[in-house]
């Protein structure tokens, strides 16, 4: 297909994708906007991926996967700068789900950060006022009131809609009423339900009948029964589930109502009933995703077949060197989809698992980039121009070839699964052992004394993985002629000190030679890594981490 007719595509998919969102169409409308993320990928058009892809986390929002959303939101980051046109929508969407699922100091983070990337006033007030509304839930009263009267007492723009500044006033009243300033805020309270009602904002409005029903439960039963009644027919009338529920949970406790159970009723029904459609959801969204993958896997496989068919042309001996090298590309392409795959579901619930295998699978491609892409290559060239029927030329290129097999197995090796069984000590030592040399001593101690059958699976894989990466490290950048490892335990923890006589280098440096990754393991695992280091006087690492 050519550059200008995947350019037509992948637009068609974006617009049919955001026109099946405005008609409610979830699952196709996430299906459309997967296709043209994917068509813009290859595109290299960054900016249309970033939109895509915060229009499908927005669609999971709607549909209550508050999780997958976050995944998709961090699938985005890449392909966003500072100050990017897209950075405030994303940092406030990571907001929203952060607030939805209660992880409210994480939702101000990025509530702040979208903050500074507002262009507009309109866009900081809005923020401003979701700040305003993690801080009511946090019950801290004074700081919500004070950022929604900083709100109120600018300038309003012509540009701002009655119900934007409607929803700040519901706040604000509902923030002094929480603050006990009871009277102001039912002021405000009943001055923005005025508002939402003349401009025909039934949404805002529900908002409002359940703020004045919470208002009014203690003290006016009968007034609470009201507000509830009519936030539960507006939410009836625009399909508003979430908001039908939290209007019956206030009917079915409410002293003056006399059919509390019919309420309870309903409220079980309608609560299992959406949780089973959002759960379906969930479960298409997830596998619109995985069929998108394999679909653009499969054709990336076909591609290389008609490739190795082309190649096959050749003469007979060309043909089964070029067959060799068609092999090991193949292999490459497998461990690092796996690697990809395997950290990819591993780390779906927790942003700084996310981010650990996002650095893992960079650290791969840098490898098979760095290392393989060039050799395999050159190789190939090789093949092209030297005259094969020569004996020398031809063990020339076996042993070309028997060199990039073997690094492709290392790194394999490096990234397979771990044996946490009983071997476990005895394959960490070898691992470690493998690091001494003519130049460097490795020292171990205490490694067999640790209970390791005491110690969890996960975190047992992670110590393989930290001590792995700290040894290539100690190799690549130390020059050390002496490497300590020292392990130690007691009853609940597990103490692990490394200490080595190199280069060492500067505290702050320490982030840009690659030791991130070690720190995103261990605070994974609820463990503390530290580095000790300065010039000329070696390096240290403390790791402590519960059994």
């Amino acid at each position: 297909m050519s550059k200008d007719a995947l350019k037509d595509e992948s637009k068609n998919f974006q617009e049919k994708g955001i026109t099946n969102l405005t008609q409610k169409k979830y699952n196709t409308a996430f299906y459309n906007l997967n296709k043209s993320k994917i068509a813009f990928e290859t595109l290299k058009d960054s900016a249309n991926v970033a939109y895509s892809l915060t229009l499908m986390a927005h669609i999971q929002q709607i549909n209550g996967d508050y999780y997958g959303s976050r995944e998709t939101l961090t699938e985005a980051l890449p392909y966003i700068k500072k100050k990017d046109i897209y950075s405030a929508s994303i940092n406030n969407f990571f907001g929203i789900a952060d607030k939805e699922l209660s992880n409210y100091d994480d939702a101000l983070h990025y509530y702040n950060e979208s903050l500074k990337d507002c262009t507009d006033s309109l866009c900081k007030k809005s923020t401003l006022n979701n700040i305003a509304v993690v801080y009511i839930r946090q019950n801290k009263y004074d700081k919500a009131i004070k950022i929604l009267k900083s709100i109120l007492d600018k300038k309003l723009s012509r540009k701002d809609p009655e119900n934007r500044n409607a929803r700040v006033l519901d706040n604000l009243g509902y923030a002094l009423y929480k603050n006990g300033i009871n009277e102001k805020g039912l002021v405000l309270m009943m001055q923005s339900l005025n508002l939402r009602q003349t401009n025909s904002d039934d949404y805002g409005s529900i908002e409002s009948y359940l703020h004045l029903a919470e208002y009014y439960f203690e003290s006016e039963p009968q007034k609470s029964k009201q507000f509830a009644l009519n936030a539960y027919t507006t939410a009836t009338k625009i399909h508003s589930v979430d908001e039908r529920l939290k209007a019956l949970s206030f009917l079915m406790t409410n002293s003056s109502v006399s059919n509390n159970t019919e309420y309870a009723k309903k409220f079980t029904f309608i609560n299992d009933s959406i949780t089973k459609i959002r759960n379906n959801f969930k479960n298409k969204f997830a596998k619109i995703k995985y069929d998108s993958k394999k679909e653009k896997d499969e054709n990336q496989k076909l591609r290389l077949e008609k490739a190795e068919n082309l190649l096959a042309l050749q003469e007979a001996e060309k043909e089964r060197i070029i067959f060799y090298a068609t092999f090991i590309a193949i292999s490459i392409f497998v461990v690092f989809l796996v690697m990809y795959l395997t950290k990819r579901h591993k780390h779906k619930t927790r942003l700084v698992e996310i981010k650990t295998a996002y650095n893992t699978e960079t650290r791969i491609a840098k490898d098979i980039h760095d290392e393989l892409a060039n050799d395999v290559f050159n190789t190939i060239t090789y093949t092209q121009t030297q005259a094969l029927t020569n004996e020398n030329n031809k063990e020339t290129l076996l042993q070309k070839l028997d060199d990039i097999y073997s690094r492709v197995r290392g790194i394999s090796r490096e990234n397979n699964d771990i044996d946490t069984g009983l071997n476990f000590p005895k394959n960490l030592k070898e691992m470690l052992s493998t690091y001494n040399s003519s130049q460097t001593n490795v020292i171990i101690n205490n490694i067999e004394k640790v209970n390791w059958d005491a110690v969890e699976d996960l975190k047992k894989i992670a110590i393989h993985r930290v001590l792995h990466e700290l040894m290539v490290n100690m190799k690549k950048h130390s020059e050390a002629s002496l490497a300590a490892l020292k392990f130690e335990s007691t009853s609940n923890n597990l103490f692990i000190d490394y200490t080595d006589n190199g280069k060492g280098c500067e505290k702050s440096k320490i982030i840009k030679n690659g030791l991130q990754n070690m720190e995103n393991r261990i605070l994974a695992i609820n463990g503390t890594i530290t580095f000790e280091t300065e010039p000329d006087k070696g390096f240290k690492v403390k790791i402590t981490m519960p059994k």
